[in-house]
């Protein structure tokens, strides 16, 4: 009985948690259909979303943002796998682990600022070139940030998101090359056949929900697109920022339209992911 009232005791902060984040959500949405009861709006409409998809910068925007999502989700989950059975060959100690843990813990804004030092035209990238004589003018260096294709942000993304994968990850890929991973290796398998054929299909699992976080943050995330992305056409969650801060607060369910379609969005795509990716561990025999 005890262990049991433990267990609902250290529950109680995720389920706090849970309810303002679904109090949270209640209320963009009630807003998003025109119920402001302290601006005078109490009648539910849909015209606050009929009006924010027929805006020409709204699918431009969801565009940016789907792309940016897509490429920082799938690349970081890529590279992130790569790093973590580089761990797991090594033996997942150690300084190397500590310093995959380091850019998970610095804030979005910060690595904004990391990248703009780092990779702007006149960074500490592009003066190296220049002190190497590679490039005779600062113009030369490739321009990554502020550009329509949102490198930069997709760059920022991924030195935080690759560390992430690795991490999230290590446990489970750990568990099976000591276990199921040697024993094919005992049995003739190289290391690598070994990894491609065993460690890492019993590693989809949390590699796939890796690869969905980093997706639906990257997606509803603004910092960095806010920071790093170019001025036209605006990342999704940047628009919708905007439009909150408009002085104009009887406009404030036009904003929260937005954020409903960000909201409703995210949940589609999570739970359509969630489908394919079951149907795809059952065929590979790493589904429940």
């Amino acid at each position: 009985m005890w262990k049991r009232r433990t267990a609902y005791i250290l529950l109680l902060p995720l389920a706090g948690v849970t309810v303002l984040l679904t109090l949270a959500c209640g209320s963009v949405l009630a807003q998003s259909l025109g119920y402001v009861p302290a601006f005078g709006l109490t009648r539910l409409t849909l015209d606050y979303y009929w009006a924010a998809l027929s805006k020409p910068e709204f699918f431009p925007a969801l565009l940016v943002s789907l792309r940016t999502a897509l490429l920082s989700a799938a690349a970081a989950s890529v590279l992130g796998t790569g790093l973590c059975a580089a761990l797991v060959r090594r033996g997942a100690r150690g300084m190397a682990v500590h310093l995959v843990r380091l850019p998970i813990l610095v804030p979005h804004t910060v690595t904004a600022l990391f990248a703009i030092l780092l990779l702007g035209q006149t960074g500490l990238l592009a003066r190296t070139a220049y002190f190497l004589g590679i490039i005779s003018d600062f113009s030369q260096f490739p321009q990554l940030l502020f550009t329509p294709g949102y490198g930069g942000t997709i760059l920022a993304y991924l030195w935080k998101e690759v560390p992430f994968v690795a991490y999230f990850t290590l446990a489970l890929m750990a568990g099976v090359s000591s276990t199921l991973g040697e024993a094919a290796e005992n049995l003739g398998a190289s290391p690598l056949r070994a990894f491609f054929t065993v460690t890492l299909p019993l590693s989809l699992p949390a590699v796939s929900q890796a690869f969905l976080i980093i997706f639906l943050f990257a997606f509803g995330g603004y910092e960095l697109p806010l920071l790093l992305g170019a001025t036209s056409p605006k990342a999704l969650p940047v628009y919708a920022h905007l439009a909150y801060m408009s002085p104009e607060l009887r406009q404030r369910p036009a904003a929260m339209a937005l954020y409903g379609v960000i909201l409703l969005l995210s949940a589609a795509m999570a739970a359509l992911y969630g489908i394919l990716t079951r149907r795809l561990l059952r065929r590979i025999g790493g589904g429940v």
